[in-house]
């Protein structure tokens, strides 16, 4: 990886800590991981970015690694809070706007961003999840189509049984996690989607990943995340997914027009969250005003940037040159 060094920077009540890289004169590119990641997750587009100019951003969101953990609030990890936080961040860095990439829980943070603090973006290329428009609260939709079912949003809702359950071993859960989502391993149709709700936990809902871990995803790599999340705990992690209702009463009223910055969409062809949300893509492509296109990387699972790096920088980097 090209140079990178580490700060924690104060925003909003609380501290970030942001891996940076790439010249300070560039324009500033931000990247906001999923769940459950970290600032690490982005490891393969520093040296892509940095090399084409661009200065590179990365925070470990709060509950994440080294940031801050509010402890006991499950508020505090509203999307409100968290966007709070990148705007801080952009305060700290002397910057009014700059370009957002955001995965999974990433992804939809910058949404609710976008949403509701547009003029600190200049473009938003989101991955894995896309632009939704619920019309109800998602919880009461996940209820009306999981009935008597697992489904791990809603098992996440109260707190302590989800925690205990990964805070056990959040190596074995980690590792698990990261095969099972990928796109190597849903060629094998490893994911578990009709489970009883009663007596269900998150890691029956997941396969055994294999004594050797795809090329993708090294040992080293998985202990970078067990040594983080058995740090810090999951109980932030988790408040992500308890502040989905929350979120949405906030924003949903906002319409999609508000959205005027160049956005675009990555995702593998095989991310679940794809085959979760049909019909979103075209939505998505209709809605939103100054789409740019949605890029499909064959084979990928959910990890789309930790999978496929290469094409996923090439994606990235078009959508970025085209709007700067």
């Amino acid at each position: 990886m090209s140079e990178i060094t580490h700060h924690r920077i104060p925003t909003n009540g609380i501290e970030l800590h942001v891996a940076e890289s790439g010249s300070a004169d560039g324009p500033p590119v931000v990247l906001c991981h999923g769940f459950p990641e970290l600032w690490y997750s982005w490891r393969h587009q520093f040296d892509a970015l940095a090399d084409a100019g661009y200065r590179v951003l990365v925070p470990d969101l709060r509950g994440y690694g080294g940031s801050t953990h509010p402890k006991g609030d499950v508020s505090a990890y509203g999307a409100d809070r968290i966007t709070a936080d990148l705007c801080g961040l952009l305060d700290h860095y002397g910057y009014e706007q700059a370009a957002f990439s955001g995965h999974d829980w990433g992804a939809m943070v910058l949404w609710e961003m976008a949403r509701t603090r547009p003029q600190r973006m200049s473009a938003l290329c989101n991955m894995s999840v896309p632009f939704l428009q619920s019309p109800m609260p998602p919880t009461e939709i996940f209820k009306a189509i999981f009935v008597g079912k697992f489904f791990y949003i809603l098992y996440f809702q109260p707190v302590g049984p989800a925690e205990k359950e990964l805070e056990a071993d959040p190596r074995h859960f980690l590792r698990n996690m990261l095969w099972s989502a990928s796109g190597d391993a849903l060629d094998l149709g490893s994911l578990t989607l009709d489970l009883p709700a009663e007596g269900t936990g998150f890691l029956d809902s997941l396969t055994e990943a294999p004594d050797t871990l795809p090329r993708w995803i090294t040992e080293s790599d998985v202990d970078v995340y067990a040594e983080a999340f058995a740090a810090g705990g999951f109980f932030g992690p988790l408040s992500f997914y308890r502040n989905i209702d929350a979120n949405w009463q906030r924003t949903h009223e906002i319409p999609a027009s508000v959205l005027s910055m160049p956005t675009a969409f990555i995702s593998g062809s095989a991310d679940p969250v794809i085959a979760m949300t049909p019909g979103a893509l075209d939505a998505m492509a209709e809605a939103l005003p100054d789409f740019r296109g949605t890029t499909l990387i064959e084979g990928a699972g959910h990890w789309v940037q930790q999978e496929r790096p290469e094409e996923t920088n090439a994606a990235l980097l078009e959508f970025l040159s085209s709007v700067n």
